[in-house]
């Protein structure tokens, strides 16, 4: 259902293996790439027709009660190939509709973007997290309200009979998952180059982190995909608020093992938690992933940019300024992020820019490090204690272990240890939300 100077129908849109989009990033895929590939052009079955949309066109999708709403396209303002699962393409749009409809949202003067997913057909929308998130931001919690994405309309497409899907399929069967075509109208969101100083951008990392806590607690929903791009800013009555976008990899919590095993790991590379990216790491996970990928955030981009618009021109050591990050596959950025974890002591290049961020991230980075120094020896005295339990009888050698806190690295990293970090910048207060991280700040009152 595409108008105009597309040039393929909605129906006929197919879409590339994430395989063969990562190929270019992760040597390791090659190959698979190449099969598929192969297996692609064997079938005679398009390509990814949907980059072949183009500004100026008009697309066409399902509303409710068997309506359609047209948007004329703008143009594409992010493009993903290297996030696990999936491939977002994001476009800005303008609703075409000739006139509204009494039941329609009237979208006339909006500022929108289409956003695009190829997902599994079995992932849940991601309007359906923002959804519940509304049901219960209300009254004392309504404040969350501005640091998350706002969804209009959701829907999904599937593939063609004949697509590389039903391809994959029958070459791979149960390996590979069936994909559909997800778009989904959105707010218009402005990314981090918006900002201007130093201090708006600790602003939208401490409004984030406090988004982040209230999601999870209130609402059972882990994100999954903390990175830099979904970091945005809403300007909304001469203020910004920092939003955490982008829940399209989010999961309810106690769904957690229900996941199928491929969507277990997911995340964008540079930013995932080091413990992710071990091809032995099954799982589960846990908010401190989450908090980890945020230390990563503030780290590449103080790092690397030289303002929040622009990058470092030239350095002299690219692999200490975490470049490689953005390219490298996962047992490097394992490697890597470990040597950063347990650096004694971390001193990270930031940029003058950005300086006063020093103390936050070498304070993050010793949390980290007590963390995992504290699992260390809990696993140890585990050992030593199960080592004891078969040489003796004795029960009172065999005393219990205090359970270690696996959530929080045993509390050295938690919403608690953060907030009272990162709630001040240059000895002023920042902006906190709801009474919740008020009672996490309260022993500093």
């Amino acid at each position: 259902m595409i108008n105009q100077s597309c040039t393929l129908p909605l129906e006929d849109l197919d879409f590339a293996s994430n395989s063969e989009a990562n190929s270019t990033r992760n040597p390791d895929g090659l190959l698979e790439a190449q099969r598929l590939s192969k297996l692609t052009a064997a079938k005679g079955s398009s390509s990814s027709g949907i980059f072949e949309l183009c500004e100026g066109s008009f697309f066409t999708f399902p509303y409710k009660d068997e309506q359609t709403r047209t948007v004329c396209l703008k143009r594409v303002i992010f493009r993903s190939s290297s996030v696990f699962g999936r491939g977002t393409i994001v476009i800005r749009v303008e609703c075409a509709c000739r006139h509204c409809l009494p039941n329609q949202f009237n979208w006339q003067g909006k500022e929108l973007v289409l956003k695009l997913t190829f997902p599994s057909e079995t992932r849940v929308f991601e309007s359906m997290f923002m959804d519940r998130c509304k049901e219960l931001a209300q009254g004392e919690h309504a404040w969350v309200l501005n640091h998350l994405p706002n969804i209009y309309w959701s829907f999904d497409v599937p593939f063609h009979g004949h697509s590389s899907q039903d391809n994959f399929k029958k070459e791979f069967e149960d390996a590979h998952e069936m994909r559909v075509m997800r778009g989904s109208i959105q707010e218009e969101l402005k990314p981090l180059s918006s900002l201007k100083t130093a201090k708006e951008c600790t602003q939208v990392f401490c409004d984030i982190i406090q988004c982040h806590h209230w999601v999870r607690k209130c609402t059972q929903i882990f994100h999954r995909d903390v990175s830099k791009g979904n970091f945005m800013v809403r300007e909304r009555d001469g203020k910004k608020y920092g939003v955490l976008n982008d829940w399209d990899l989010a999961i309810w919590i106690n769904n957690e093992h229900d996941e199928p095993t491929s969507l277990i790991r997911t995340g964008t590379r540079p930013y995932m938690a080091h413990e992710q990216q071990s091809v032995h790491w099954k799982g589960p996970h846990r908010y401190r992933h989450d908090l980890e990928s945020i230390f990563y955030v503030m780290l590449l981009l103080v790092c690397l940019y030289s303002n929040p618009n622009e990058k470092v021109p030239h350095f002299e050591n690219e692999e200490f300024r975490f470049e490689e990050w953005h390219w490298r596959d996962d047992a490097f950025l394992r490697l890597t992020k470990t040597s950063v974890v347990y650096a004694a002591p971390f001193i990270p290049p930031v940029s003058p820019f950005f300086s006063d961020f020093l103390l936050w991230l070498t304070e993050l980075q010793d949390h980290l490090y007590m963390g995992f120094y504290s699992l260390g020896i809990h696993i140890k005295q585990t050992a030593k204690q199960k080592h004891n339990q078969f040489d003796t009888d004795d029960d009172s050698l065999c005393g219990n272990l205090p359970a270690f806190d696996m959530e929080t690295l045993g509390g050295y990293f938690s919403y608690e240890r953060i907030g009272m970090l990162l709630h001040t910048f240059q000895n002023e207060r920042l902006a906190t939300h709801g009474l919740e991280w008020q009672k996490i700040l309260k022993p500093l009152s």
